[in-house]
């Protein structure tokens, strides 16, 4: 009998694919994987198609969920118009319903509940409407001075773990990069796709972004190997944790990697809204799927609302260089979690793999 039974909500988005991915090579537990659609790969295993805005559904799948002892909640919904959507009170109200329906269902029949995991980032310390103070520490957050879910979500469970065997963890990634279809904040896509755009037409890639800014981001790997060790880790009880790669970067300095991966040239700074221009590359994408056999879908699914977050995180239109978004990860490094990953081996590593499995030409 596995050890665990772990439920991971939001298994088709970026963080609880990989979250799927990492339990189905450590082994030794069972998985259940909850989402809308169901993920291309399921690593054996359990799937049951929910929304979790629908309470009903929520209460129907209490029978799966029955013997639950972690919890990764990875589920979010984001608003057609992204980046102005997360101060939207609507999409506050549906994501604090979606972890509350959730639980409602869970909680009574998961008794051995040890642990639940809840994403978070850095919108906790406003950096979608100021500069962070750099470096942003979990102890300074800039919590409740602007509108975001993230503080209904977490009242709600703090409040409800009160006196509970139970505990939970919050993790604070920076900018995450992995692979998954239709994601809401997920650069490979995107910037896949622009990428062989260029190619087709022997061009070099170029830069699409703004000025200059020094961020952080974080391997989606490293971040879900960060989630298993905080629902075992005694020192995770009820605490949040930022969580990076270690290193900082800018666009430009990893620009020539993301070249390299793709089998390109680097090109010049080209400012470009992708939000604005993908409209024009549908038909030839669909082009592109046939002549080389990819097993990606249509521009739109594949992409999602990732074009928007690609110029977000690339600041497109920004003339100026911006302040730092730097986080700090004393607290969990000093917590016992200490892996780190540098920044440009990262872009490689998923580029390649998005090319090697067919999902970019």
């Amino acid at each position: 009998m596995a050890e665990k039974k772990v439920v991971v909500a939001g298994a088709t988005g970026l963080v609880g694919n990989a979250a799927l991915r990492h339990f189905g090579a450590a082994g030794g537990c069972d998985v259940l994987a909850l989402s809308r659609r169901r993920p291309r790969e399921l690593h054996g295993f359990r799937h049951v198609q929910i929304d979790l805005t629908d309470p009903a559904q929520c209460r129907r799948a209490a029978t799966e969920l029955q013997g639950a002892t972690h919890l990764v909640y990875a589920a979010l919904y984001e608003a057609p118009n992204l980046v102005d959507g997360w101060r939207d009170q609507d999409q506050i109200r549906t994501n604090d319903l979606m972890l509350r329906n959730l639980m409602a269902a869970l909680e009574p029949v998961a008794p051995q509940l040890r642990h639940v995991a809840l994403l978070q980032g850095t919108k906790a310390y406003g950096v979608h409407v100021r500069p962070l103070t750099v470096p942003a520490r979990e102890g300074r957050s800039e919590m409740y001075e602007q509108p975001n879910f993230y503080w209904a979500q977490e009242n709600f469970l703090r409040e409800l773990q009160q006196g509970k065997a139970w505990h939970w963890s919050i993790l604070r990634p920076v900018l995450i990069v992995g692979e998954t279809i239709g994601g809401a904040m997920d650069l490979i896509p995107p910037l896949g796709v622009y990428a062989a755009m260029l190619r087709e037409q022997g061009r070099p890639l170029d830069y699409p972004g703004g000025a200059a800014r020094v961020s952080q981001a974080v391997d989606v790997d490293l971040l879900a190997r960060a989630i298993a060790w905080a629902g075992e880790a005694a020192a995770a009880r009820n605490e949040a944790f930022n969580v990076t790669n270690g290193d900082v970067f800018t666009w430009e300095n990893v620009w020539p990697a993301i070249a390299d991966a793709l089998e390109m040239k680097p090109g010049n700074a080209v400012p470009l809204s992708l939000a604005q221009e993908y409209p024009k590359w549908i038909a030839p994408w669909d082009e592109l799927r046939r002549k080389h056999n990819l097993i990606s879908p249509g521009l739109e699914e594949f992409v999602g609302l990732s074009f928007q977050y690609a110029d977000y995180s690339m600041r497109h239109g920004q003339t100026q260089a911006g302040p730092p978004s730097i986080v700090s990860t004393v607290k969990i490094n000093q917590a016992g979690f200490t892996e780190m990953m540098d920044t440009e081996a990262m872009f490689r590593k998923w580029f390649g793999l998005a090319r090697s499995s067919r999902l970019l030409p």
